[in-house]
């Protein structure tokens, strides 16, 4: 069975029928065919950080770019790391 995707249009309207109307979450998710723990984990997610919340494919938040960034720069460092120990070992080749 493939995965449903809901845009986040269809999340922040989801979460404001249960927050601003007063909608149980159980009538909610029947009512939109999503399971409550789906509409639960959106409103608490949009509640934390409206802005931020449901980024969307493609799109990070800030804290996320920056471990994406940090680990990318860490790859980079680890690959100099080992090209320099083995440095040694390539000027003995060439000087012998």
């Amino acid at each position: 069975m493939k995965r449903r995707k809901f845009s986040r249009e269809f999340k922040i309207e989801a979460v404001k029928l249960v927050r601003e109307r007063g909608v149980s979450v159980a009538q909610a998710g029947r009512d939109l065919d999503v399971h409550e723990n789906v509409l639960r984990k959106w409103v608490k997610e949009f509640g934390s950080d409206p802005v931020q919340a449901f980024p969307g494919h493609g799109q990070m938040k800030p804290e996320q770019q920056e471990i994406e960034r940090l680990r990318r720069e860490v790859a980079r460092l680890k690959a100099e790391r080992d090209i320099l120990k083995n440095c040694p070992a390539l000027w003995r080749a060439c000087a012998g």
